[in-house]
């Protein structure tokens, strides 16, 4: 009989393991998805800060064309740049602290 409860004990055991393996392989799914939004969004503002600051040299200049065509080599330059460094310069640090604070949340509930 205590053979039995050996077993179910490691079974119970065996399935909370699991169930947290599963949980934190969620978790960390969602952190991946949410990093990438994060970034989309971020690129975005880069972008309306670009149009503003076209519009600004134009109008300092008194040639609006002329400012977008200087911001659009701006734009082609950083658009290059953050090309080629997209994922240690935007994606990797926004997921590193996604996980961090998703994990420091857990480990103080799992204290409490």
């Amino acid at each position: 009989m205590s053979e039995t409860f050996k077993k179910a004990e490691s079974l119970v055991s065996e399935l909370k393991e699991y169930v947290n393996t599963r949980v934190a392989q969620v978790k960390l799914s969602i952190v991946e998805k949410l990093s990438k939004v994060v970034t989309y969004i971020i690129i975005l503002f880069i972008v309306l800060l670009s149009v503003a600051g076209a519009i600004a040299i134009g109008q300092w200049l008194d040639n609006m064309w002329l400012g977008f065509l200087i911001m659009s080599f701006c734009i082609l330059l950083l658009g290059f740049i953050l090309w080629l460094s997209k994922d240690s310069l935007l994606r990797k640090p926004v997921m590193n602290k996604m996980i961090e604070a998703l994990f420091e949340k857990d480990s103080e509930d799992e204290k409490n």
